[in-house]
């Protein structure tokens, strides 16, 4: 079983789904969440992750003089935990080398877009301004440019005329729970991996980056 950290900084929902999925699949997901951390000390996900039984840890990222202080502590708290997979869940941090260098192909994020576009934030108002057909998710291997390390995953959301930006929001939301404990589970079980700056699938005809049903499938899930 592979040993995952999460990192959050808010209410912790796809924390809860990959918690929810390891539950779920047991010994077949590969994994085991072995500690949360937040850069705060109010996020809600860190009372899921206790409500789970696991180690839990606040790092204030505002008690630091710079961003490089603050990752070179976050190494050493996540590290405790001994994690074979860094799961950034809604991580509200700019990284520096300090911490993407440390996790090279190690650490994957979730940004609510479709990458390369809107990198950053208030994606779903941005999306919605331009006037896009469609929006939607990435997971990543995070190296040290912001939301542009190598694609995993990839879900396309159409829009519709009368979306808001809450309710475009809550539509990617779901679609995040379905795929992110499942890239989990293909990362712990090495059927994709971090080489040479590249993701790499390994199975016949596997093409990245996933989407849903390519992801089941590799996965050898029906639904």
């Amino acid at each position: 079983m592979k040993r995952v950290a999460v990192l959050i900084s808010g209410s912790g929902s796809n924390l809860q789904a990959i918690l929810d999925w390891q539950t779920a699949r047991g010994e077949a997901c590969g994994y085991e969440v072995v500690g949360v951390l937040s850069n705060r000390a109010d996020a809600y996900g860190l009372t899921r992750a206790r409500q789970a039984g696991v180690e839990t840890a606040v790092l204030d990222h505002t008690r630091f003089d710079s961003r490089e202080a603050f990752d070179a502590e976050l190494v050493q708290a996540v590290d405790a935990w001994q994690p074979d997979l860094v799961v950034l869940a809604g991580f509200m941090r700019i990284l520096t080398p300090v911490f993407t260098d440390h996790y090279l192909g190690k650490a994957v994020n979730i940004h609510p877009s479709l990458l390369p576009k809107y990198r950053g934030l208030h994606t779903h108002r941005r999306a919605l301004e331009a006037g896009d057909s469609e929006h939607g998710l990435s997971i990543h291997f995070v190296t040290s440019e912001l939301d542009g390390g190598p694609l995993i995953f990839q879900q396309a959301i159409p829009i519709h005329a009368d979306d808001t930006e809450t309710c475009l929001q809550q539509r990617v939301h779901a679609e995040e729970h379905k795929a992110y404990p499942r890239v989990t589970e293909a990362l712990a079980r090495e059927l994709i991996t971090y080489e040479n700056g590249a993701a790499v699938c390994h199975a016949t005809n596997c093409r990245l980056p996933l989407d849903l049903e390519h992801l089941n499938a590799l996965l050898g899930l029906a639904e």
